[in-house]
This record gives structure tokens, sequence and C-alpha cells, in this order.
């Protein structure tokens, strides 16, 4: 699946993904897998993995 990063929250270690959808996805930095997270920013363009988590949608095997 492709979206855009919507917010991240860069002192927490996580963000939000706007999916093709437009669903959001909640993501973890570990789930970042071709670019280290501290580098992304808001609006950039990657692909994921959609996963169902605890609390909702998320994003698993983020690429930019």
């Amino acid at each position: 699946m492709t979206g855009t990063i919507k917010r991240l929250i860069k002192d927490k270690g996580f963000g939000f993904i706007q999916g093709s959808d437009k669903l959001e996805y909640f993501f973890h930095s570990s789930g970042v897998k071709n670019s280290d997270f501290d580098t992304l920013q808001e609006g950039q363009a990657v692909s994921f993995e959609r996963t169902e988590g605890k609390k909702g949608p998320r994003a698993e095997e983020v690429m930019v």
C-alpha cells in the first residue's frame, strides 16, 4: 500500500501515515525498513504493509 507521512512525533519514535485508502495508520520507528526514522519528513511518500494493531490500523515495513 502507498501513502504519505501525515505526522511525526520524533522524540517518541512514532508517526502516522495517511494511506491511499484515506485511513490513518500508526507506525513505530522499528517498522521503518530502508531509511533512518530521523530522516523522515511529513508529506513524504511511503509504501507499507497494512496490519491491524490493538488500537487500530497499523503500518509495518515502511519504506521511502
